[in-house]
């Protein structure tokens, strides 16, 4: 099979690598997206979003990333439902393979892959996503006011999105493992010293709780006594980590010491001269929808300049 040649080649669906096709499309560099296994990227899996601008009534992440998507084919730009399993980016154009058999020569790579959510591995935690389980307390913080929450972890993150929901909520329950906190010094000096959260020490959540109208416990075993006890609540907050979706990467691209993606300054160029990261797959701060899809302009506007400058005999 002949291999295809394509100017701008995105990896990935989310707010940052449909934001890239807008713009590259624009540009007349005629993208093309393939989807991944998760077609809109984690926001799919988000009921309700609030904090995205020019959606005064909130909208469901399945329906924002469906207007995106459309916005971005309108420009020209070729979406597909197909997940890279191989990329050699040791020379341009770099040599793509895909799920479905495809092979692809690409000018440029804009990878924005995301990262995925550490779970606990329950049933129970995938039968209330969205309905009561969350992974993001400034996402979906608000929908919890004045109610009791639980956050599962011990680290900065953590105690970083306890500390955000107690101003929120009228109870925070931080489920901790072991019977210390891995969060820096000041970071456990907030939480200890707020008296809306409660740090529930070896804790151990075996199972969420709830019925048709969501979440509304989760019970805990002692890792000392072996006991279990159901704690009364109405959301659960997993706080125990994301992993970069970087796999097909490692080796070739400059990764930091969590898998993240390494760029260069304020920009969204990589270590290899032609591909650029936007979204979560480079950002382990800030994970906001709003903040890829700017990330994913400026990963388009630096390909688009990149191609302008180096462009390849044919």
């Amino acid at each position: 099979m002949n291999a295809e040649r394509v100017k701008c080649l995105i990896i990935g669906s989310g707010p940052a690598g449909y934001t890239a096709a807008i713009y590259a499309a624009r540009a007349d560099l005629n993208p093309v997206v393939l989807e991944g296994m998760q077609s809109g990227g984690q926001l799919t899996i988000t009921t309700e979003i609030e904090n995205f601008p020019g959606y005064p009534q909130g909208v469901a992440g399945t329906e924002m990333m469906s207007q995106i998507r459309e916005q971005a084919e309108r420009f020209g730009t070729q979406v597909r439902a197909d997940s890279v399993i191989k990329a050699d980016l040791s020379k341009r154009p770099f040599c793509i393979e895909t799920e479905s058999g495809a092979k692809i020569e690409a000018e440029s790579v804009i990878i924005a892959t995301g990262a995925s959510a550490r779970w606990l591995g329950l049933e129970s935690e995938r039968e209330f996503m969205g309905q009561g389980v969350s992974a993001c307390a400034t996402c979906d913080g608000f929908f919890y006011k004045n109610e009791v929450v639980a956050v599962i972890g011990g680290g900065d993150t953590a105690c970083e999105e306890a500390d955000y929901l107690s101003k929120i909520c009228k109870k925070v329950y931080l489920v901790v493992r072991r019977n210390e906190l891995r969060a820096s010094k000041a970071m456990q000096e907030r939480v200890l010293s707020n008296e809306k959260i409660e740090v529930l020490w070896n804790s151990k959540p075996n199972e969420i709780l709830g019925d048709i109208n969501g979440v509304n416990a989760l019970r805990l075993e002692d890792s000392i006594s072996g006991l279990t006890r159901d704690v009364e609540l109405t959301g659960v907050f997993l706080a125990i980590g994301h992993n970069p979706n970087t796999d097909l990467f490692k080796g070739q691209i400059d990764l930091d010491s969590h898998g993240y993606i390494e760029t260069q300054g304020k920009t969204s160029k990589t270590n290899i001269p032609g591909v650029f990261a936007a979204g979560d797959v480079m950002d382990p701060l800030y994970r906001q929808a709003i903040v890829a899809a700017g990330s994913g302009c400026r990963a388009a506007m630096d390909c688009e300049r990149f191609l302008s400058e180096n462009p390849i005999a044919e």
